[in-house]
């Protein structure tokens, strides 16, 4: 049987020098301080050295608690690795699946290692005990976990004649605590980790400017000539002379930007208080207990991304994205994201901690939730959710006169592939401003590859009230943000 140490010195070596280059990596590309291709770069390398170190431990026949720890260190190598490059090959639809697949496991192999550690300290703690009993003459014939061996109150978890496990079922009342130990801590861990990677993450608006306007549609006459024919008369070769000159009229409906799509002074389609980098950014919220992820990322709300990039010529983010409803609490103020996009069929579940934080979002920092409903039932616990987040305001419908159905692009109808939640926009409004928009029509089918097999004026329709929605919110975001004084 062999062991770590009976590996190559170099091999050690190598591989304790990359497991620190890979947590600086990590932490280096959590930071945003790296492009996430190098630091795919770097995780790719844990594929061919975990490889190698199986090879070898095959061929040193190593024991199983060798085995145990390459296989854990090589599966959080593996988890990292598949999270960041889906990141990098732009499968961001795999990405959140990948992450959540691997904390499960990450969990379960770290609760593994905690049971083997407890039952070994357990048992060398009973070991011990019994041989001082048997040096002081003291050993009873027949122990089992009811005989105690001690004359003064033990403390210590590990032990499991400690006073709080009572007389019965100790080893179960020990490792219903550990459980339990276990999981608060890395619950702990988990979200202290990802406030400190959220507080590097801002958003900001692309500089420029425009006018809040509609989209005019103007009808362009078009003449078309026809080609002329010379014909000889007296040829021999009977033709046909059509009309010499054959004209034809042609009406063509024409989209004509007569001005820049956004809002304030600057050059360029954008917004006052952006910035040279800044870019939209299509953020979707990701929720417990049912599918967030309806037609996100490539061929899905990626489209719409696009599309809006087209509809605007605003700069535009190259893909879309989603974050936990938490991570909004990791944004500043006058950096947060001016809008974020919630949708999906099956449950909603959103625990009261991250109702306050879209509530602090919504209010404090001036964001703006676009919901749309995939189903009847996700159309009532979202109705059950807005009434959490904001109690005092009641939804109405949003008129088809309002700012948000005819800037840029004018809506003459709510346009929606099936009315899951009706045929009217419904608004939740504060101060005059739109926080909350709510489209009942499952409107990211629309955006979707195939679109849901409608038409296609209703699908483009769909882009344009998407881009309207988008839009308005960077309006409102900006507006709030010239009014603290951070750009025209």
């Amino acid at each position: 049987m062999h062991s770590l140490p009976s590996q190559p010195i170099w091999l050690r070596r190598l591989t304790l020098g990359y497991l620190a280059l890979w947590v600086a990596a990590l932490v280096v590309g959590r930071m945003e301080l790296l492009p996430e291709w190098s630091v795919g770069l770097v995780l790719a390398i844990s594929l061919p050295l975990g490889v190698y170190w199986i090879m070898r431990l095959r061929q040193a026949n190593a024991e199983p608690l060798v085995w145990s720890i390459v296989g854990s260190v090589f599966f959080i190598a593996l988890w990292q690795l598949s999270v960041v490059g889906s990141e990098v090959l732009g499968l961001a639809e795999f990405t959140s699946s990948f992450a959540q697949t691997g904390l499960l496991g990450f969990f379960l192999i770290g609760l593994a290692w905690v049971i083997w550690f407890l039952e070994k300290a357990s048992r060398r703690i009973e070991l011990d005990r019994i041989d001082r009993a048997m040096q002081g003459g003291t050993l009873p014939t027949h122990l089992d976990e009811n005989d105690v061996l001690v004359s003064q109150p033990i403390w210590s978890p590990l032990d499991p004649q400690a006073w709080y496990y009572g007389r019965e079922g100790r080893k179960l009342k020990q490792s219903t605590l550990a459980f339990f130990t276990y999981g608060t801590l890395f619950w702990l861990a988990s979200l202290l980790l990802s406030q400190v990677g959220g507080c590097q993450e801002e958003y900001e608006l692309p500089a420029g400017g425009g006018k809040q306007k509609t989209v005019s549609q103007q009808v362009r006459i078009q003449k078309v000539i026809r080609k002329k024919y010379v014909v000889n008369p007296y040829s021999s070769i009977s033709f046909k002379v059509p009309p010499i000159d054959e004209v034809k009229l042609q009406l063509q409906e024409v989209t004509a930007h007569q001005y820049t799509i956004g809002y304030g002074e600057g050059t360029g389609a954008g917004f006052g208080g952006g910035t040279s980098k800044g870019k939209v950014r299509l953020i979707r919220l990701e929720y417990d207990g049912g599918d967030w992820d309806l037609n996100f990322g490539i061929g899905g709300d990626n489209n719409m991304l696009l599309e809006y990039g087209v509809l605007t010529q605003q700069k535009t983010a190259d893909q879309s994205e989603s974050i936990r409803i938490s991570q909004l609490a990791n944004f500043p103020k006058e950096k947060a994201p001016p809008l974020v996009f919630l949708t999906g069929q099956k449950s909603l579940t959103v625990a009261n901690n991250e109702v306050k934080t879209l509530r602090e979002y919504l209010l404090d920092k001036h964001g703006m939730l676009f919901a749309s409903s995939g189903s009847g039932n996700f159309h009532n616990q979202l109705m059950s959710l807005m009434s959490r987040v904001l109690p005092e305001i009641k939804p109405v419908a949003v008129p088809l006169d309002d700012t948000i159905h005819r800037v840029p692009f004018a809506m003459p109808t709510l346009p929606y592939v099936v009315p899951h939640g009706g045929r009217e926009a419904l608004g939740w409004t504060i101060d005059g401003r739109l926080v909350a928009y709510y489209h009942p029509g499952d409107i990211s089918d629309a955006w979707a590859d195939g679109h849901a097999g409608v038409s296609s004026d209703i699908y483009n329709s769909c882009y344009q009230l998407g881009a309207n929605v988008i839009n308005y919110g960077h309006v409102e975001y900006s507006k709030w943000l010239q009014s603290k004084g951070k750009g025209k």
